[in-house]
């Protein structure tokens, strides 16, 4: 048999990540074409399978005659009778590979699948968590910025859209008039609206400013707010609230339509703590998507 490590051009201590790289390697610039060329092909494919086995690779290395490259002395043969030359899984740069090189090769392969399903899992959660985390609109409190679906009072669309809201970005930057934000209700919505929760709403008023509303248009310390996201069908025109100062950590929450929204003028503001993150695009329908 010709020295397998020559023919993946890899060294006799190499670790069995080093070699699969070197397999892979060698696979994308040596493509068969002749017959001379497959057969090279199949060879490099025995030696990547005998080479990434530990029990196969021990024996192989022994029959060479090869020595701990360590130590400098012959490989040890362990309890079992096979060749104990695991020195490539002890230098791993993978700590799952270092912790099972004893481990026969389908123990490993299904540890190291197991890993990898259980990480992949612990990073979408984690993303969810402390990054982005999707949303869908139930009503019609933000139309016709973000839809709900018909046949919902004052809903516009036939499908509600999904929205993805950036959790982390508060952390840099504090909270703008105008930003559309999830956020959890305080107790007193579930008694005012029927429901309480997870709300997404416009944020109108901020720490310390006056709010009022007059005839339906929303005054922030004496001045008449300019909102062109709230349409003149869906502004609440007989409705009006008097002058009452936001409080210091709190914010004022509205919907952009107004005639359907029960929000801040019913609950009250909104504490910083309860602030999830800003909405700052539609993932669905189709149709829909792009930044809000």
């Amino acid at each position: 048999m010709s020295d397998l490590y020559s023919l993946l051009g890899v060294r006799p201590d190499s670790t069995e990540d080093e070699i699969r790289a070197a397999y892979y390697r060698r696979l994308q610039f040596d493509q068969p074409v002749t017959d001379e060329e497959a057969a090279r092909s199949q060879q490099l494919r025995q030696a990547y399978e005998l080479l990434t086995d530990p029990t196969r690779r021990a024996s192989y290395d022994a029959s060479m005659g090869l020595k701990d490259p360590i130590t400098g002395q012959p490989l040890p043969i362990d309890g079992d009778g096979d060749n104990a030359d695991d020195d490539y899984a002890r230098h791993s740069l993978n700590p799952i590979t270092r912790a099972t090189r004893n481990l026969p090769r389908g123990w490993r392969l299904t540890i190291d699948w197991i890993v990898t399903i259980v990480g992949a899992i612990a990073i979408v959660l984690a993303i969810k968590a402390w990054v982005v985390n999707p949303y869908r609109i139930p009503s019609s409190s933000m139309e016709p910025t973000l839809h709900c679906a018909r046949p919902g009072s004052g809903c516009e669309a036939r499908f509600s859209d999904r929205v993805l809201a950036n959790r982390f970005i508060y952390h840099f930057r504090k909270p703008h008039r105008g930003d559309i934000i999830v956020f959890k209700t305080p107790p007193l919505a579930a008694q005012r609206c029927g429901a309480g929760g997870t709300f997404v709403k416009r944020l109108v008023g901020l720490p310390g400013e006056t709010w009022e509303e007059r005839n339906g248009f929303i005054y922030i310390n004496g001045k008449k707010l300019i909102e062109p996201y709230v349409k003149a069908d869906r502004r609440d025109t007989a409705t009006s609230y008097p002058a009452r100062k936001v409080p210091a950590g709190m914010y004022f929450m509205m919907g952009d339509n107004r005639t359907q929204s029960c929000d801040s003028r019913e609950w009250g503001p909104v504490p910083r703590g309860n602030l999830i993150g800003e909405v700052f695009a539609v993932y669905w329908p189709p149709n829909r998507i792009g930044f809000r």
